[in-house]
């Protein structure tokens, strides 16, 4: 073996360096050669022959009766060296492939000459390592179906949260909030930023867990078969991430612009059914397509240059895969040639390297779904970091039940957040319980502003609202909505029956409470004749009833909730006379004792009420009854005049 290797042992080959490794191997090579060419029968009469030439008469009987091995142990070292040098010579220039390819076959030779079954021992090692590969590949297997599951779980249980977390805080909007972020792009936020995050995390945990552990084993076996290459791996993975990094600054920004398009599209879309049959009375379909189609176009480019720019990443990726494979095999092909590296090894590097970069690639891929998944993540975040301007105080205030509906006005002022005057100044008035309040006045001149103070749909910018004797920015906002049954203008009905939007305050109603609001909305009239009644089925947003169906629904679920204090926002317009009238007359003769405050564009709504309120442009220009304000205000009487004559004036409604 050497002086060099002299003090080791053979059983602990596997703890030497892979140079002593191969250097002992091409030694034994080399004796393993030389002693199987020696018992070569060919070869040993080619030696004898010679050895027969060069010595004496008396030596020549022993040497032709003894095998040559025999012969060679007597010799002296020089004798043998002089004799082998030749021989051995040629032995040395062979490469070392054919020469460790030879010594193997001899050893097998020696083995089958001792009876040992060497292709038996193959076929066992084949079995045996066959069977620890489909071992691992089962194992493989089962772990990718577990992640695959995992992280489907994951993916669907964070898009769930994700919901919840925008919807809650979506309820918790003001008016303000709403104003900022768009409906269309809430519903965006709310449905397509967040399925781009969970679909972000469905491939994220199969690529942290398979990728990583790829890599790593590549990078492991790269140092066990030639580690003066591995700067190859180092550089590809270098340009790999320049190629995702220059991607990323590209189209990011894009990216970006996308969402906002998905959510001018979604409203342009939403205007156009919403509106729908406007746009046919007036012939406006083709203006309308357009429309949608230019918003449909700026998306579509956008689109397609992202895209562009991300389909560069694989021919890049395999580009520079390629050239790396091919560095590999020109640097391999110089040590094979100058000995220093077998063809073998070459090919187990490549192979190794195309796991890492494999595993990299698995990363890249991710890089086309994570720009986009950022910027909805983002905009997720946006509205759940959005604080609420409409909040509660720490300590709350309770209703003073001693002020029980009462509702006053002290010098309040408001000025919507993107307005530059105020809506409304120095509004002072008191609605008392028992006593009907009305609000009237010019289109804009802040009536529906007014009443949407007292629930704090809106906070005032100067001055205070009391309800119950405390400041509504004082009372908790569960308190002080439960107190207030709200109509708005526009009647709003959810998706069921018409006995679950009746039931919407309390689901446990009992029905002869929901009958009697029912009674009293002059709801009955409909419903009665429906096959199914309060089962009967409402469509979403109520558009399988009409208007004023669903004027007289909104308002019988006001009045089964009960409250201390009723607000109708004009929620008699799409009333007919003879309703509106016959709903007023149930609504103030069974509803004693609670305060009713009513905005109505009809003289004939309001004739009756204890108290008028005249609005023009946001301030108060008259307060009384009827009676008082055609006399004393007259913008009240311009209003009552151009509807009703001064003789229906002058009678009752």
């Amino acid at each position: 073996m050497g002086k060099d290797y002299a003090t080791k042992e053979i059983y602990v080959l596997q703890d030497l360096e892979e140079n002593e490794k191969q250097s002992i191997s091409n030694k034994f090579a080399n004796s393993i050669i030389e002693m199987s060419s020696l018992k070569d029968e060919e070869i040993a009469s080619k030696i004898k022959e010679q050895l027969l030439a060069n010595v004496p008469e008396t030596q020549k009987q022993y040497i032709q009766n003894e095998e040559l091995l025999t012969i060679i142990k007597n010799m002296s070292k020089e004798q043998l060296d002089t004799m082998l040098q030749a021989y051995t010579s040629e032995i040395t220039k062979m490469p070392d492939s054919i020469k460790n390819q030879a010594a193997i076959s001899s050893v097998k030779t020696i083995y089958k000459s001792m009876g040992i079954d060497t292709d038996k021992i193959q076929n066992n090692y084949i079995i045996i390592t066959g069977a620890k590969m489909l071992g691992i590949s089962l194992v493989v297997m089962i772990s990718a179906i577990l992640i695959m599951l995992l992280s489907s779980q994951v993916a669907a249980k964070l898009g769930k949260t994700l919901r919840e977390k925008v919807f809650k805080k979506v309820l918790s909007f003001s008016n303000k909030e709403l104003r900022e972020f768009s409906t269309a792009s809430l519903i965006t936020r709310s449905t397509n930023d967040i399925q781009q995050i969970q679909q972000l995390m469905n491939m994220l945990f199969r690529v942290l867990v398979y990728a990583p552990i790829m890599a790593i084993g590549g990078l492991i076996r790269v140092y066990g078969t030639n580690s003066s290459m591995t700067w190859i791996i180092g550089l590809e993975v270098f340009l790999i991430f320049i190629v995702i990094g220059t991607l990323f600054g590209i189209t990011m920004p894009k990216f970006k612009k996308l969402q906002e398009l998905v959510d001018k599209i979604n409203q342009v879309a939403r205007e156009i059914l919403t509106g729908l049959h406007v746009i046919r009375a007036f012939n406006k379909e083709k203006t309308e397509e357009e429309r949608f189609e230019r918003s449909n176009n700026t998306l579509m480019k956008v689109n397609i240059f992202v895209n562009r720019a991300m389909s560069f990443m694989m021919p890049l990726m395999m580009f520079i895969m390629n050239g790396a494979c091919v560095i590999v095999v020109w640097m391999g092909a110089k040590g094979v040639n100058d000995g220093t590296m077998q063809v073998g090894d070459i090919m187990a590097f490549i192979q190794y390297m195309m796991q890492i970069v494999i595993s990299f690639l698995f990363i890249s891929a991710m890089s086309i779904m994570l720009p986009r998944a950022s910027v909805s993540a983002n905009r997720i975040m946006e509205i759940i970091e959005t604080k609420p301007s409409i909040t509660d105080i720490e300590k709350t205030k309770k209703p003073n039940k001693k002020k029980k509906g009462l509702v006053e006005f002290k010098n309040v002022s408001f000025r919507y957040p993107d307005a530059d005057k105020e809506i409304l100044e120095d509004i002072n008035f008191t609605a008392k319980p028992g006593k009907t309040t009305a609000i009237i006045g010019s289109t804009g001149s802040g009536k529906s502003t007014v009443i949407n103070l007292i629930p704090r749909f809106y906070d005032v910018t100067e001055g205070e609202v009391l309800v119950d004797g405390v400041n509504v920015k004082e009372l908790s906002q569960k308190d002080l909505r439960d107190i207030i049954g709200f109509v708005p203008q526009k009647g709003v009905l959810f998706s069921g029956t018409i006995e679950s939007n009746i039931k919407y305050s309390d689901e446990n109603m009992s029905d002869s409470k929901m009958i009697k609001a029912a009674k009293m909305a002059q709801a009955t009239e409909f419903i009665d004749k429906k096959e199914e009644k309060y089962k009967s089925e409402i469509a979403q947003g109520g558009n399988n009833v009409s208007g004023g169906q669903k004027q007289r629904i909104s308002i019988a679920r006001a009045i089964a909730k009960n409250p201390e204090i009723f607000i109708f926002d004009d929620s008699f317009s799409a009333l007919d006379f003879k309703t509106d009238k016959a709903l007023r007359e149930a609504l103030f003769s069974k509803t004693k004792n609670k305060t009713i405050i009513i905005v109505a564009q009809r003289i004939s709504t309001i004739l009756n009420a204890d108290q008028i309120i005249v609005l023009e442009e946001g301030k108060v220009v008259g307060i009384g009854t009827h009676e008082e304000l055609m006399k004393n205000s007259d913008v009240y009487k311009q209003i009552a005049l151009s509807q009703l004559s001064e003789k229906e004036l002058g009678g009752e409604a």
